[in-house]
């Protein structure tokens, strides 16, 4: 097991998860508008529905490995074009951060929930981006790639759970800090931008 390669998932998952996303967005304007419960109702139905990815990662890649590993090498050049691109979207995006909370209508906790989960489970965007990012970061040459593919699942979703949740906790102090810091904006673009990068060299190398 190559111990160095799960801390390089782990930092990549945190800056990905600290960068501004639809995803953290919704959760910081949800604690915004309606109290932090309502922001980690969100966050706990956006992690689990990576549970639903993460399983279709594990065995679709894990038996395309299995087929042909020329077919998987693919998968991974594939995936760092992608990222990549995604690089390209973000310095192409505005630098502005939208907080507006106005037209937010209030859920249930359980609607919450409910709806982060199948935001997170029907954007197809996910799927990619898991397929994209996942395959680079195998560890073990004996170990099976399912259970390679749900650790990676695992330390995604607590990084993600961690760092979502204390969006959601600090979405007051957040906001203030944003609006007081106008190029904040700037700087969590390069840094999604340095990551996605960072990423596909992975990948590549």
């Amino acid at each position: 097991m190559n111990v160095e390669i799960l801390i390089s998932f782990a930092l990549a998952t945190s800056a990905l998860a600290i960068s501004p996303g639809p995803d953290n967005i919704y959760v910081l304007v949800q604690s915004i508008t309606h109290g932090k419960m309502y922001g980690l109702a969100t966050v706990c139905g956006l992690i689990a529905g990576c549970v639903v990815h993460t399983t279709l990662l594990a065995f679709g890649v894990s038996a395309v490995i299995k087929a042909n590993d020329n077919v998987f090498f693919g998968i991974k050049i594939l995936g760092a074009i992608y990222l990549l691109y995604l690089a390209y979207k973000v310095f192409k995006a505005d630098t502005h951060l939208d907080l507006d909370a106005e037209s937010v209508p209030k859920k249930s906790l359980k609607g919450l929930f409910v709806q982060g989960f199948f935001m997170n489970v029907l954007n197809p965007k996910v799927t990619i981006f898991f397929l994209a990012f996942f395959p680079g970061f195998l560890f073990s040459d004996t170990m099976s790639t399912v259970i390679q593919f749900y650790v990676l699942g695992g330390i995604f979703m607590l990084v993600s759970f961690i760092i979502f949740s204390i969006i959601a906790l600090l979405a007051s102090q957040i906001k203030i800090y944003t609006l007081k810091h106008k190029n904040s904006g700037v700087v969590f673009k390069w840094l999604q931008i340095i990551v996605f990068i960072g990423i596909a060299v992975f990948i590549l190398l």
